[in-house]
């Protein structure tokens, strides 16, 4: 498929000078970025947050239905100002 796309001349310029440097065409080096980062893309996946609890049967009974504040005073109690 021929395909036009614009990028800015320092981009260009490096870019060229690259292939030249690997002796491969422009289009191969395009080619092998595409192909790079869409492979990396696959690869990544969907990010899933691994289950860091830790054992317990949750809050205390007498804090079951207190709100955040208090449950946040509470943890700091005694750990500075």
């Amino acid at each position: 498929m021929k395909t036009t796309i614009d990028i800015s001349d320092d981009l260009a310029a490096r870019a060229k000078a690259y292939a030249a440097k690997e002796r491969i065409t422009l289009r191969s080096l395009v080619e092998r970025g595409l192909r790079e980062i869409l492979r990396f893309e696959e690869q990544r996946g969907q990010f899933e947050l691994r289950d860091a609890s830790v054992g317990g049967r949750g809050l205390q009974a007498e804090y079951k239905e207190a709100d955040w504040s208090r449950i946040r005073e509470v943890s700091y109690e005694g750990r500075g100002s």
